[in-house]
């Protein structure tokens, strides 16, 4: 069983920042890629940032320049830093981890979600 808890998410004014953070848990052997995914009401979940095993980010044009992906292996958690917050970032936010457990099994894990509405 693999496990992953996120926090971070809340109310924050238009401007402002917020960062996440989601922990993995439970039977891993390796963590691959981390991402996060963002779901407004409404619309279709899409793709927010990914990291790799060995760091390189990557980014959806809508946030480029604003937010930052980043993980600390030691502690298996993957971060978004997210600036300059606009109204049209209020979601719910998802964290997604591709990793293989102890028993050599390549699993795709997702996160509860939490909330993050920019509003003034």
């Amino acid at each position: 069983q693999v496990q992953l808890v996120e926090s971070g998410g809340g109310l924050v004014q238009p401007g402002g920042s917020l960062r996440l953070s989601c922990a993995a848990s439970g039977s891993i052997r390796r963590i691959n890629t981390m991402a996060w995914y963002r779901q407004a009401p409404g619309k279709e979940r899409e793709l927010v940032a990914t990291v790799t095993g060995g760091g390189a980010p990557n980014y959806a044009d809508f946030v480029k320049g604003r937010f930052t992906i980043s993980r600390d292996n030691a502690k298996n958690t993957v971060y978004l830093q997210m600036n300059s917050l606009k109204p049209e970032d209020t979601a719910v936010y998802y964290c997604n981890v591709d990793c293989i457990t102890s028993g050599f099994t390549l699993k795709t894990v997702w996160g509860q979600g939490t909330q993050v509405t920019v509003s003034s």
